[in-house]
């Protein structure tokens, strides 16, 4: 990936993540998808924080409704069931592999942080499927089989449905 990949940060963009998050964004790079209302849903993240820090997350999920969503479904215990998928399926482990090895490679590209620091349980298990969906949203279906079918999950629980995002936009008065 280059930087041309990715949209510019506007300020607007920059105080809606933050707002998303609770928090200022850090290691921001750029907006790589959006919500259909328009607002970032994925950013990606540089290799390490301001202070140096590894960030192994190169593309992080923002959007609260999302973020909701998948905090339900790992609730329910799909990860376990994807993660023994794995030991069951050598072509999805395959899969899978590869999925951990472009992903290292890309992030890599812009700051090398090694091949024993990952995201999201690559590629032995699977471990957060916010980074997972992150990931398909930003690379597009095909690359990463696990974001694939949370894409799907979440579709399947009506997203998106409206106006996905109910970020205030009111200053405190």
């Amino acid at each position: 990936m280059n930087d041309t990949d990715f949209e510019p940060v506007t300020e607007a963009d920059r105080e809606t993540i933050a707002r998303q998050l609770g928090r200022p964004p850090r290691a921001l790079r750029g907006v790589v998808a959006r919500c259909p209302s328009g607002h970032p849903s994925v950013v990606q993240t540089s290799p390490r924080l301001e202070d140096g820090t590894p960030f192994p997350t190169l593309y992080y999920l923002t959007c609260p409704n999302l973020a909701s969503i998948i905090g339900k479904l790992e609730a329910s215990g799909v990860m376990k069931e994807m993660t023994d998928r794995l030991g069951e399926d050598p072509e999805l482990a395959a899969a899978y592999l590869r999925t951990h090895q472009a992903y290292l490679a890309e992030r890599d590209a812009i700051d090398p942080l090694g091949h024993e620091v990952s995201a999201g349980g690559m590629p032995g298990r699977v471990k957060c499927l916010h980074v997972h969906l992150a990931h398909t949203l930003a690379k597009g279906p095909g690359v990463n089989p696990f974001g694939d079918e949370t894409l799907e999950l979440v579709r399947a629980e009506g997203w998106p449905a409206g106006d996905c995002a109910p970020v205030s936009t009111e200053q405190p008065g």
